[in-house]
């Protein structure tokens, strides 16, 4: 098995192999719940890219791991750049697409108010929503053991999404009834690729046009239709094939 991952301070990593101290919400994680003892492996992250491999000295008290650094090492960011635009779902299949998208290998991201969408981004609500996306791309990324945490944006709205679709090398919208299959589309080899998911009562005419006047045409992914909450993982697994991120 792979050794767990922990998140911390970018500060922590910084003048190569030494003796680190996890603590807090991530230390009481390792040692309470995890329960990690003396001689087990280690991997510390600032979640930009940087990863101590060490192997923990001790435990102490209930939130405390003494880990010994043998090395850092440094991922270099994936081309091309896949961000998903991720319509807001009803219930909780917003923090479910998030998640399975951070497994999937997505590096950012971005939630849409639709027009189409039931649910409603607003005042505390939406912030309490908006830190559960974070918080779940964050715990997702651990699991997948991933160096580079996925960015969840803030909020947009449609117009604000057709100024992020004008700016990618590579914009589409996943559509039930888009001409051009997903899997033959022509795909730069670096720079930004931006997808956009829709909601659950679908992107409505006018948003199709002005992602259309945006640069950004409709994709089909196969013959089936999917939710909204899993169409996002589907395209991003068939994007890192290929890509040959996954290669």
């Amino acid at each position: 098995m792979t050794a767990p991952v922990f998140l911390v301070e970018p500060a922590a990593l910084d003048g190569g192999p030494a003796r680190v101290t996890l603590d807090g919400p991530e230390g009481r994680h390792a040692v309470s719940v995890r329960r990690l003892q003396a001689g087990e492996e280690v991997v510390l992250t600032d979640g930009a890219g940087r990863g101590a491999y060490g192997v923990v000295v001790a435990a102490r008290g209930k939130d405390e791991l003494d880990v010994e650094v043998r090395e850092v090492r440094v991922e270099e960011e994936p081309e091309p750049r896949i961000t998903v635009v991720q319509a807001l779902p009803k219930g909780d299949r917003g923090e479910l697409a998030v998640e399975t998208m951070t497994e999937a290998g997505v590096d950012a991201v971005v939630p849409w108010a639709a027009g189409r969408c039931v649910t409603q981004w607003r005042g505390e609500r939406g912030a309490k929503s908006l830190a559960k996306w974070r918080a779940t791309a964050r715990e997702a990324a651990k699991q997948a053991r991933r160096l580079r945490f996925p960015e969840v944006g803030d909020l947009v709205t449609t117009r604000g999404l057709c100024e992020l679709l004008r700016t990618a090398d590579f914009a589409g919208v996943l559509h039930e009834e888009g001409s051009l299959p997903l899997a033959t589309a022509a795909l730069p080899a670096a720079g930004s690729l931006v997808l956009v998911v829709g909601p659950e009562g679908g992107v409505a005419p006018e948003e199709l046009a002005a992602f259309a006047e945006a640069g950004a045409s409709p994709y089909r992914l196969g013959p089936t239709v999917l939710r909204t909450s899993t169409a996002g993982v589907a395209a991003v697994s068939l994007l890192q094939t290929r890509t040959h991120r996954w290669s």
